[in-house]
């Protein structure tokens, strides 16, 4: 096993960045309300945040690296994961009794994180989660060229996968495990997600897998342009910190449950997150994923 690149294992300020990484570019001048006069400067502003504003895949193509390793330790050798799936993959899991969303974050990230999974496609990745034996659905952006692809679970035990298929204009793909069996699904979603509902985002940003990150659905039905077709799309809205490599990972309610896929940012001038994420809702992306096992095998 190789030694971990110089920076981690000790805390780092926010200006850190992994040698393997590039840096954020900096801001030139402070963020303020430009000289001119209240109503001027106030109209400026706006004009400048509007046109600042932008929509970043957290993909290779975008600096993310696609999640940028961080940690290049030699993966051990292809196993299967442990435990046993749930008995009904792929289908919504039923509300519980009184329909309550309980407050267990800590409860929501020990369910969701088994089922989710580093993606590595050639020298990029990202993120991805089990939706069954042997299924992972992951962003179409995050494996398009790759020629190489494999998953790494939570025991950091990495599985051969191939392609099954790609939906570019949805910005889903679906990938398959050599092994049947060594996956542990995710329970999708049955209920519609709300706005002000608490949801964590389980993912691998910039290569640091299992991370999770925690905040709520800021908005529901925002029209964003997802995917390579340029054609605006609905998406959930969430502060939960979403970064390079968090690309097809899950954002999961406070039961553990998929609510939507994580996709995209919306940036200032390439200044990273600024707490507002993107995620194609999950009865979107399951119908997409559902057509690709379909028709792909």
């Amino acid at each position: 096993m190789t030694a971990a690149p110089p920076g981690l294992g000790r805390p780092r300020g926010p200006g850190f960045v992994s040698p393997a990484l590039d840096a954020w570019p900096a801001p030139v001048t402070p963020v303020g309300v430009p000289d001119g006069g209240p109503a001027a400067g106030a109209a400026r502003w706006r004009r400048m945040l509007l046109a600042g504003l932008a929509v970043v895949a957290l993909s290779a193509a975008s600096g993310a690296l696609a999640g940028g390793y961080v940690a290049a330790d030699e993966p051990p050798p292809a196993a299967e994961l442990a435990g046993p799936p749930p008995a009904t993959p792929l289908s919504p899991a039923p509300a519980p009794s009184g329909g309550a969303v309980p407050n267990d974050l800590i409860g929501a990230a020990a369910t969701a994180l088994p089922g989710v999974l580093s993606v590595r496609a050639g020298r990029a990745g990202g993120s991805g989660f089990a939706v069954d034996e042997r299924h992972v659905i992951t962003n179409s952006h995050v494996v398009a060229g790759a020629t190489t692809v494999s998953v790494v679970g939570q025991d950091g035990r990495r599985l051969a996968a191939e392609v099954v298929g790609r939906d570019p204009g949805s910005d889903i793909a679906v990938l398959r495990v050599s092994s049947a069996g060594t996956l542990r699904p995710l329970r999708l979603a049955a209920a519609d997600v709300r706005v002000g509902e608490p949801v964590l985002a389980v993912g691998s940003p910039l290569g640091l897998s299992g991370t999770v990150t925690a905040g709520i659905v800021s908005a529901l039905d925002r029209q964003v342009r997802l995917g390579n077709s340029g054609a605006r799309q609905s998406a959930i809205q969430t502060d939960a910190s979403i970064n390079p490599g968090n690309s097809g990972g899950p954002l999961v309610n406070a039961r553990g449950e998929v609510v939507g896929v994580n996709t995209a940012i919306a940036t200032l001038d390439g200044s990273g997150n600024i707490g507002i994420g993107f995620a194609i809702p999950i009865d979107r992306a399951q119908r997409a994923a559902e057509r690709i096992i379909r028709n792909g095998g």
